[in-house]
């Protein structure tokens, strides 16, 4: 909610968006249930109507209920369909000083139930057993429960390395939830190979095909195949192996930029190769997975989608090893605000209303809290000071309020409730400190 207080030629405007003062602490014992600050409207038309007092009665638009559309591993519901893959339990748990407790990480998997991600990775089970028992129980209960309105659960998956202990780990794990998958991982550049695997290319081909045979064999249908440190491997050498594991039964293949070596440009050209030269690839998912130590995971991964890339690897609020992965709010609002105009439509089908309160929930529990100026969910990203911008109108301000609730037409206007054409201007206010 907005309000605006005048003194002499200064405004003062609280933002929708204070979160560090106005979300409340999360526990255990109290699910988080804190209305949405987010509204499915973001960058689409508020529907307005003349009040007969003549102020603008701005109101939020209610989602629209619709039937989830039928997963398929390997095919989307159409061509512009984008899947968010949201790793925020596994590798976003690999920050620093991230650890979660199993209780911790039912609950944030709860909430991207909420927000509505297509898959969720939550962990590596053949890691401990305590992360396998946690990973169990989320499939066991996140992984069934099913939205009887629009029919949506998520997908659980977990991750393994190519071997078969890992690979057994993972389908103990995960197959008590209804749409168990599994995301076998093998190194695929020069230096890796050479260093970590100490393998030859031709090892490598067969240790990822005889990895996603084993899996098949055990009971998975969806299997996800990453390559990691794709951005520094030879593009003839991914193909080749892209299209062995796809031949093998691999769903979905995922491109890594492990080391955030890649820009996006680069992004662009390796998924158009990809696309251009692997048997197979059409009958694929491809994915791009984005690590963040050049400052462009997200622009990498908006690269990837432009190129065809058809689902994201991301963390909530970007966190991840070193300097973290593609950020989840990030990628999904600029799709959501400019996939209609300049990336051929391509949308996703999060709820953006939770972002904020995924956002606080992975912050309390990982004890990473992201600075002021973090894009979508910091404290300031709807706030403003600046002698450069004089003066500011109406449209601008319902523009800026579009990612929240309440929008009454008294407060956007001037709080006498006189009515404003959309072209008065408003001198552009001074802001307090909230945070």
């Amino acid at each position: 909610m907005i309000s605006i207080s005048s003194t002499a030629s200064t405004m003062v405007v609280q933002s929708v968006v204070h979160f560090a003062s106005s979300l409340p602490s999360l526990g255990l014992t109290r699910p988080y249930k804190r209305p949405s600050l987010f509204t499915s409207s973001c960058c689409s038309s508020l529907s307005n109507k003349a009040g007969t007092d003549g102020a603008t009665d701005i109101k939020p638009m209610l989602p629209i209920l619709k039937r989830w559309p039928e997963y398929i591993p390997n095919k989307l519901p159409d061509k512009n369909y984008v899947r968010v893959f949201d790793t925020t339990l596994r590798d976003g748990e690999q920050s620093p000083g991230a650890a979660l407790t199993p209780p911790q990480k039912l609950e944030i998997a709860r909430q991207l139930s909420k927000l509505r991600v297509d898959i969720m990775e939550v962990g590596f089970p053949a890691s401990s057993e305590e992360e396998f028992e946690t990973v169990k129980t989320i499939a066991k209960t996140v992984g069934n429960e099913v939205d009887e309105e629009t029919g949506y659960v998520p997908v659980i998956c977990a991750l393994a390395r190519c071997n078969h202990r890992d690979i057994e780990a993972v389908w103990e794990a995960v197959k008590y939830a209804k749409r168990p998958t599994i995301l076998i991982f093998i190194s695929t550049s020069d230096i890796h190979m050479k260093f970590k695997l100490k393998k030859t290319k031709e090892e490598v081909i067969q240790m990822a095909v005889s990895s996603v045979r084993y899996a098949k064999s055990l009971g998975f249908n969806d299997i996800q195949f990453g390559f990691e440190d794709a951005g520094r491997s030879e593009k003839e050498f991914l193909s080749k192996i892209l299209g062995e594991t796809i031949k093998a039964g691999a769903t979905t293949v995922d491109l890594g930029d492990t080391v955030g070596i890649h820009m996006p440009q680069e992004t662009r050209e390796l998924v158009s190769y990809l696309k251009a030269n692997t048997p197979g690839i059409d009958d694929v998912v491809l994915s791009v997975h984005c690590h963040n130590d050049l400052g462009v995971a997200t622009a990498n991964a908006i690269a990837g989608v432009c190129a065809g890339a058809r689902q994201v690897d991301v963390t909530v609020n970007g966190i991840g090893e070193r300097s973290g992965n593609a950020s989840l709010e990030e990628v999904v609002m600029a799709l959501k605000c400019r996939g209609s105009d300049v990336m051929d439509g391509v949308y996703t089908r999060i709820d953006t209303r939770q972002i904020m309160a995924t956002s606080k929930m992975v912050q309390e529990y990982t004890g990473l809290y992201v600075q002021q100026h973090k894009p979508i969910v910091g404290a300031n990203c709807f706030v403003h000071e600046s002698d450069l911008h004089q003066r500011i109108t109406d449209a601008d301000l319902k523009t800026l309020l579009r990612c929240g609730d309440e929008n009454p037409s008294e407060k956007l206007n001037c709080d006498n409730g006189k009515e404003s054409n959309g072209n008065v201007y408003v001198a552009v206010p001074k802001i307090s400190s909230m945070v």
